[in-house]
């Protein structure tokens, strides 16, 4: 893909994750894996305003290639991510409400649903708690996430990452939808959980489904 095309499809992830209510305000960012590093939103710029030049391009040590912006406080935990996961195309970061609201419980999402298995595994896990922007939160969103698309940060939010930008926002909306079931379970009491064997059966359904 060309890095018009790429820009675009950041801009557009991106725009449709603040229309979407998945992130508030300037909160959230994404980015996709480029030649020399990512391209990734600028930082506290409004969504509606954001055009493809606005969209910087950085290597994996914050360095600014392309773009007159500054990039997202949050580059480190992409860049980290990047690093870390080679399948990993795309990244989406959102301070979703229903991940946030178990984030700040520092709740995983457990098996209580096959859907889990969308992420990955077993469960979708919360991270340590770690300054924004700081290596620190990058490594402990990285530990979170082996093994896993996603997880949730504590008392910050969520983050997925997919082979594209769609990608990688589809399944942060997917994680979304499932912690407010979770959520909504957990108001009436502790739900039941699908048993190691059953959410193995759920993966490996999911391993051949597109």
């Amino acid at each position: 893909m060309n890095a018009h095309a790429l820009r675009a499809d950041v801009l557009r992830a991106a725009r449709d994750m603040s229309a979407s209510g998945l992130s508030a305000g300037t909160s959230g960012n994404v980015s996709a894996r480029a030649p020399g590093g990512m391209l990734v939103t600028p930082s506290a710029f409004p969504y509606d305003e954001m055009g493809e030049d606005d969209i910087v391009l950085v290597d994996l040590e914050g360095q600014i290639l392309e773009g007159e912006c500054k990039p997202t406080t949050e580059w480190p935990m992409h860049a980290a991510i990047y690093r870390a996961r080679p399948e990993a195309g795309a990244i989406v970061h959102a301070h979703a409400t229903f991940c946030t609201t178990l984030a700040v419980l520092r709740r995983d999402i457990p098996s209580f649903h096959y859907m889990v298995a969308l992420a990955g595994g077993h469960s979708i896990r919360c991270a340590p708690y770690a300054a924004f922007g700081t290596p620190s939160l990058a490594d402990h969103a990285v530990g979170a996430l082996e093994g896993r698309t996603a997880c949730l940060l504590a008392n910050h939010g969520m983050v997925a990452f997919g082979a594209s930008p769609a990608s990688a926002l589809a399944l942060a909306a997917e994680v979304e939808g499932l912690a407010e079931l979770y959520w909504r379970a957990l108001q009436v009491g502790e739900p039941a959980l699908l048993t190691p064997e059953e959410m193995a059966e759920a993966l490996e359904r999911f391993a051949d489904y597109r």
